[in-house]
């Protein structure tokens, strides 16, 4: 039977190579790998019973609830890795508009820079078009008058362009101050949840002799703790839109594919990885997080369940499944089993539901 020796897996591009080094020509590119400002912040390692230096369990029974417990802490620490890098794709596309508006700016202010030059020495200098020019040239009162009118017209132009082009570009240069500060916490907050990912796998490690140690019942037990009975995939699962049912059919199609810790497919998922894919199939986008995916959609009572809704567990969410009806869900449940059809009751905590696409 399989065992959780696969909680040490995740996604090959859960932890990217970190940005390092100077930025050319912007900063965008650099960020794409690194983690979000504040999220080493919120995330903080649940300290876990039975790390290296703790004594042994005192039984059986109670190391199958450690490597249960165990599990689920990995789960939560994933979800939220998922939940910063989904973050950090918002920042991104921030820093973008940061460094475009940026651009812009110095382009306008390239653009105008000679007009504003020329103007300047033809209004207020004595090689150009000075006030002493147009009393001595005028012929009369009323063309002195429309000449110095037209002066101060465009003295009064030229400053509202000089004024309009030096906001822009002290904005820019807020912007891109804001922007190089962004990547910088981005870089730390990357370098503090890979340091306490690796913290944690270490671990389970150490829980993984404590598995090795059940028994085959109490090993099962360990796995249906944190990822309920699985049952039989149904057919006819009849959802209540076009969307939904692509989304359904393609998360059941997946039934029988490993749990990889970050994996959003083809071939292997975490829990929140399943439901993007699944509505990616249908046209629907969802960020890569259970956290996030629980703000989507429109909030349904259970009650009111109908199949292709997602459905969370635990507080803070941590875990996804999506109702398929019959108080049944699809789910990539936990490490050590593959996507399954499972009750909804199965993995306890039931936190809320959103209805994607109605």
């Amino acid at each position: 039977m399989a065992t959780p020796h696969s909680v040490l897996t995740h996604a090959p591009e859960q932890f990217p190579a970190a940005p390092v080094g100077p930025r050319a020509p912007r900063r965008l590119g650099l960020v794409r790998s690194g983690l979000l400002i504040g999220a080493a912040a919120a995330l903080a390692v649940t300290a876990l019973p039975g790390a290296a230096s703790a004594e042994p369990v005192a039984d059986a029974a109670q190391a199958a609830r450690l490597v249960a417990d165990a599990s689920h802490q990995l789960e939560i620490v994933t979800e939220q890795v998922n939940e910063a890098r989904v973050v950090l794709e918002r920042q991104q596309a921030a820093v973008a508009s940061a460094d475009q508006a940026a651009a812009e700016a110095q382009t306008r202010l390239d653009s105008l820079d000679g007009q504003i030059r020329q103007l300047a020495r033809s209004a207020y200098t004595s090689d150009g078009f000075s006030r002493l020019d147009v009393m001595l040239t005028s012929d009369s009162a009323e063309a002195f008058v429309h000449q110095l009118g037209t002066l101060d017209a465009i003295a009064g132009h030229t400053n509202d362009l000089v004024s309009e082009v030096a906001a822009a570009a002290d904005d820019a240069d807020k912007a891109q101050a804001s922007a190089d500060e962004a990547q910088a916490q981005a870089q730390k907050s990357y370098d503090d949840i890979a340091a306490q990912q690796q913290e944690l796998e270490a671990k389970i490690a150490d829980y993984q002799r404590q598995y090795d140690a059940l028994t085959a019942p109490q090993q099962q037990e360990v796995l249906r703790t944190h990822g309920g009975d699985t049952q039989a995939v149904p057919s006819g699962v009849i959802a209540p839109s076009a969307a939904a049912q692509q989304a359904v059919d393609t998360a059941l199609a997946q039934a029988g594919d490993p749990y990889v810790w970050g994996a959003g497919g083809p071939d292997a998922f975490d829990c929140s990885g399943l439901m993007q894919y699944a509505y990616s199939a249908a046209g629907v986008s969802l960020p890569h997080s259970s956290s996030s995916q629980s703000q989507m959609g429109m909030a349904v009572s259970r009650s009111e369940l109908q199949p292709g809704d997602l459905v969370f567990f635990y507080s803070p969410v941590s875990h996804v499944g999506m109702y398929i009806g019959n108080g049944q869900m699809v789910h990539a449940s936990t490490s050590g089993q593959p996507v399954k059809v499972a009750s909804l009751d199965s993995m306890g905590s039931y936190n809320s539901a959103r209805r994607i696409a109605g």
